[in-house]
């Protein structure tokens, strides 16, 4: 299983630090050979780590870091990748997830 795979995994079950955890890894790996997938996974990552703070009370924070997710949303559309296909699933139970946890 890819660590996409388990980052959907993960925040479909709510385990949004978890999620984090598992995508950082690959994100890091990416840095180094393709910036706008790497981005695409920060942006992810960024997403999970919002609902995150906003389920421990930090409202604040929980909006600026979703509002990180937002700026690299875009990519997930503009990118090439075989992984697409999973990024948008995983863009899509995020959004589910902010209008059950952040609105």
């Amino acid at each position: 299983m890819q660590n996409i795979d388990k980052f959907i995994e993960a925040i479909h079950e709510n385990k949004f630090i978890e999620a984090h955890e598992i995508l950082e890894e690959s994100w890091k790996k990416l840095k180094q050979t393709n910036k706008d997938e790497a981005n695409i996974q920060k942006g992810l990552i960024n997403g999970a780590t919002a609902i995150a703070l906003k389920l421990k009370g930090r409202n604040e924070g929980a909006v600026m870091v979703w509002n990180t997710f937002e700026k690299y949303r875009e990519l997930i559309n503009t990118t090439k990748s075989p992984l697409l296909k999973k990024y948008k699933q995983a863009e899509n139970i995020l959004d589910q997830k902010f209008e059950v946890y952040m609105v």
